[in-house]
């Protein structure tokens, strides 16, 4: 069971009325629009998973979604973006289309990766997976971020994208795996522009982080082993993430040196949509819940008469037609020929 004891956390100090100013109503608004979207894709899909309509695992990021909002509307699509299984926020976000997703989820032939690698591989152009193994995703965004120090000494190479930095979601319970620990020394040695990004949802699969990782906060106690810098950011809270996803960026592009990020948040459904998460009751889950990011970011929009409770039901509905139309692609879609089972398979 989760332990109880003080607040560990020190979140990054951030001025409301700066971010609000820097980001403007506009792009919040559109930011709201795609967490409602993130919120209302996942409980449309639930619905298919729990009714039998998909198979496999399905991680849910309900609870999460102010994180990766955040990241992506600070740093902009055009960098290589590489996270976890639960990878269906940045997909979207990245803006591989909800018919396409779900169409994978369901295993259609129209499906994001043609209905071959379902909930935990969504990949986009700049989005270089969902990784189903923990961890195995770390390696991958320390190459990702050698790849953009070597080509800003290699000018001569073309057709390929320039970035700034490689941005790597984890969760907690992949702290504790060796390829967190190679990946950031050797990014460290090498002064790699990789931004570490711990989306500590508190629950590793059942296991709580107390149980599992030695140390909180972890960023902070993690970091200065490696000689990097740590920063410790409210998940729950869009405007606080986005103020630290600002500095950061502007820190590791200034330096090309890696940063080690931890977001605490929390996960509204088990590890997967099969996890009944009898591990926390469900007096724990209402608490948390209460600090919902979509309810935190409305209120403080509505505080600052920048959107009315009316409005936002009308982004909303708007919202849970995209979803409900993706869930009416998916189903209606064909399912992948057998004949082309080994199709882009290159090993033998």
């Amino acid at each position: 069971m989760k332990k109880t004891g003080p607040p560990k956390y020190q979140f990054f100090s951030h001025d409301l009325e700066k971010v609000v100013k820097e980001v403007g109503r506009e792009k919040l608004i559109a930011c709201l629009k795609e967490m409602l979207l993130i919120r209302n894709f996942e409980l449309k899909a639930e619905g298919a998973y729990l009714s039998g309509k998909i198979g496999g695992f399905f991680h849910s990021y309900m609870g999460q979604e102010a994180v990766q909002t955040a990241a992506v509307a600070v740093m902009g699509q055009n960098q290589w973006w590489i996270t976890s299984y639960r990878c269906h926020a940045l997909a979207l976000l990245l803006k591989a289309t909800p018919d396409e997703l779900m169409a994978e989820l369901f295993g259609k032939a129209t499906g994001n990766a043609l209905g071959r690698g379902g909930s935990m591989h969504f990949f986009t152009k700049q989005m270089l997976g969902g990784f189903g193994i923990v961890g195995g995703q770390i390696p991958i965004a320390t190459g990702a971020a050698f790849t953009i120090q070597y080509l800003k000494n290699v000018p001569e190479v073309q057709n390929i994208p320039k970035m700034d930095v490689a941005i790597c979601f984890l969760g907690d319970g992949a702290v504790a795996q060796g390829s967190f620990h190679e990946s950031l020394n050797l990014a460290a040695l090498w002064k790699l522009p990789c931004i570490y990004v711990i989306e500590n949802n508190e629950w590793g699969m059942g296991t709580h982080v107390d149980r599992a990782v030695s140390v909180a906060p972890i960023a902070e106690k993690k970091a200065p082993s490696f000689g990097m810098k740590a920063y410790t950011f409210d998940g729950m809270d869009f405007f606080n993430c986005f103020a630290g996803f600002s500095h950061v960026f502007q820190e590791v592009k200034k330096n090309s040196h890696p940063v080690l990020v931890e977001v605490v948040t929390e996960r509204f459904r088990g590890h997967s949509i099969s996890d009944p998460g009898l591990y926390r009751s469900k007096e724990e889950l209402k608490k948390c819940m209460e600090r919902d990011p979509l309810i935190i970011m409305l209120k403080t929009l509505s505080s600052l008469r920048m959107i009315t409770d009316e409005e936002y039901g009308l982004l909303d509905k708007e919202q849970k037609e995209i979803a409900a139309q993706s869930l009416k692609f998916a189903e209606e879609s064909p399912w992948p020929d057998p004949a082309t089972l080994e199709k882009d398979v290159f090993a033998p």
